[in-house]
């Protein structure tokens, strides 16, 4: 399906062929899956990324071990590649724009500016006609002490650089938002009301500049200390209406924001059913790696498609699944020892999916990999999963 395009949208870009070489900005496990899916079209890769050892970079046909910021690395990328895309949020928006100086960037620094910060970010959804929680940004000491007590108890987050949980505060009244704030040294932040959640929510879209837009079925999640733990597709919790709205507002963030690439954007489902925006990031998404054993189509080769200026097929969903995430605790069950999990007793149980991203070593919270069960039925999958998780010492959801 087609979103009507926008005067100031991208001009659609010539279809670059298989055989080019596609760059990407970040060298991380998003990065790597997205190397192997351009690889596997028959693309070569560039990956930049400072660290020696990305799970991204070792993977590659050129790695470029540079600074987001340096120039010559960047200049080397964009003679290197066709077209540039991002793994994360937190590149640099100038750098894409350097980039977009001389090669397509999907997507470009304009969008991914606005979802680099929470403030910009609030107001594009509300220009997007999609509703979020009641919020105020704080940005200095006046507008901390005019945050009304509506507001409160609420969540303190710096505008830019959280993710994961990071940079993130509950506060449960106006002394500990003040101790909050300050802790956070006063950087510009949003607070956020604190709203009754009954389910948390994602919708990955797909846009090419011409406007052309698919999506992938609503994802239901559980996220524990701010972290993805655990992915459901189908939603069989949300209810129908409530799945057509999300995809509905997401395809309206994306529109509105003349978005290239790939997009998810996160919902909360209120207990009164009501449904609210929390946010977006401008990438593939933790929430829809479960594509790659689920879908005819992942999101990373919509990513592929999307900056390659290929058509972008519906994905469909072939088997029901269950998402778990691996985090580096699970290599640190027993206090002081470190030991990798049990692989064989997983891989012995049907329809299991392990994906590792080739980090070279484990620490409590780092993304190491995830699991996906698929499964002829949905029951048949959460029974596996919760299986799996027991041998990992994932706690059951």
């Amino acid at each position: 399906m087609t979103d009507a395009p926008l005067a100031t949208a991208a001009r659609a870009p010539a279809f670059i062929a298989p055989g080019a070489t596609l760059g990407v900005m970040g060298g991380g496990q998003l990065a790597r899956m997205f190397v192997h899916a351009a690889q596997q079209m028959g693309y070569a890769t560039a990956v930049l990324d400072a660290d020696p050892t990305s799970p991204a970079g070792l993977v590659s046909h050129h790695h470029i071990r540079a600074d987001y910021l340096d120039a010559a690395g960047l200049a080397e990328l964009a003679r290197l590649s066709a077209a540039v895309t991002t793994e994360f949020e937190n590149v640099p928006a100038a750098s894409l724009a350097t980039l977009a100086a001389t090669r397509p960037v999907a997507p470009g620094a304009a969008a991914v500016a606005v979802c680099q910060d929470r403030a910009a970010e609030k107001a594009h959804f509300e220009l997007s006609g999609v509703a979020c929680a009641p919020h105020a940004v704080i940005a200095s000491a006046q507008q901390l002490a005019a945050v009304p007590e509506a507001l409160l108890p609420g969540i303190l987050k710096t505008t830019r650089l959280g993710y994961d949980g990071k940079g993130q505060a509950r506060v449960a009244d106006r002394a500990q938002l003040d101790a909050a704030w300050h802790s956070l040294r006063g950087v510009p932040c949003v607070l956020e009301k604190m709203l009754p959640l009954a389910f948390e929510l994602s919708v990955i879209v797909a846009r090419g500049a011409s406007g052309e837009i698919v999506h992938f079925p609503v994802q239901q999640n559980l996220h524990r200390e701010g972290i993805l733990a655990v992915t459901t597709v189908p939603a069989a919790a949300i209810a129908p209406e409530l799945q057509l709205q999300a995809v509905a507002a997401a395809r309206s963030v994306a529109a509105t924001l003349h978005y290239v690439g790939v997009l998810c954007v996160e919902f909360f489902v209120l207990a009164d059913g009501a449904l609210v925006v929390n946010e977006m990031a401008p990438r593939p998404h933790n929430s829809g790696h479960y594509s790659l054993d689920a879908c005819d189509v992942s999101q990373f080769d919509l990513q592929v498609r999307a900056m390659a200026g290929a058509p972008l097929v519906a994905p469909r969903q072939h088997s029901p699944c269950v998402m778990l995430n691996l985090l580096g605790d699970l290599w640190f069950r027993e206090v002081g020892r470190e030991q990798a999990p049990d692989w064989a007793a997983v891989l012995a149980l049907p329809g299991v999916h392990v994906h590792l991203y080739g980090k070279a070593s484990a620490r409590p919270g780092r993304k190491m990999g995830h699991l996906t069960v698929t499964a002829a039925n949905a029951g048949e999958a959460d029974t596996v999963a919760r299986q799996a998780a027991a041998s990992l010492g994932i706690e059951a959801w």
